[in-house]
């Protein structure tokens, strides 16, 4: 996971995009969320296209809300920052309580066949449009890291 947040963080300066931390009362981390920038091939064009990944709480953690939390900060973050929606590929039955639905219900087209249709998912903000629909294109490190869908 340390290499693939090595290569996302630069996107962050450079697209916009989040990264949020959890610590606990002795300052160690027991979290992380970020969101960057990939791309939405939209019908009139390509607009940023907002992806909260990775999502990381420590084992002995989990359950305690921090994830949640963590996916609320990078929303609220992302409403601040103008975002139309942001888009995910995780468990729906975890995401689904935080406001996410199938993005494929809404026009949203996966990166990969191998991103289950159920995983792939999307909150919409209060600056979303209709139009915004197309196949996201995820930035390179996803790629790289060999991080997108499942492998048989």
């Amino acid at each position: 996971m340390n290499a693939i947040v090595h290569d996302l963080r630069p996107t962050i300066a450079e697209l916009g995009g989040c990264s949020f931390v959890a610590v606990d009362a002795d300052d160690r981390v027991v979290g992380h969320v970020m969101a960057t920038m990939s791309l939405l091939d939209a019908p009139a064009r390509l607009m940023p296209a907002p992806v909260l990944s990775p999502l990381a709480v420590s084992p002995e953690r989990q359950g305690d809300g921090i994830g949640s939390a963590l996916v609320q900060r990078a929303l609220e973050h992302g409403e601040a920052a103008g975002w139309p929606f942001v888009l995910l590929e995780g468990d729906p039955g975890y995401y689904s309580r935080l406001g996410f639905v199938a993005a494929g219900r809404l026009g949203f087209r996966r990166p990969s066949l191998r991103i289950p249709e159920a995983a792939f998912q999307v909150h919409r903000l209060s600056s979303h449009r209709p139009e915004m629909t197309g196949t996201v294109v995820y930035a390179w490190p996803f790629w790289a890291h060999d991080a997108v869908g499942l492998r048989d």
